[in-house]
């Protein structure tokens, strides 16, 4: 566990871990706007 710890200390390790996480809530969040359907709308007035 103390070398996990240590290995987590040094900078380069948790600017790839941090960035590896973002990129994973970036993806996350952009397949749930595309699977929302906002873009998507319905035309309102077919009959009009």
């Amino acid at each position: 566990m103390a070398k996990i710890k240590l290995w987590l200390a040094q900078p380069w390790v948790t600017f790839i871990l941090r960035t590896a996480f973002y990129f994973v809530v970036f993806f996350l969040l952009l397949y749930l706007y595309s699977y929302s359907g906002v873009n998507q709308s319905k035309f309102i007035y077919n009959e009009f």
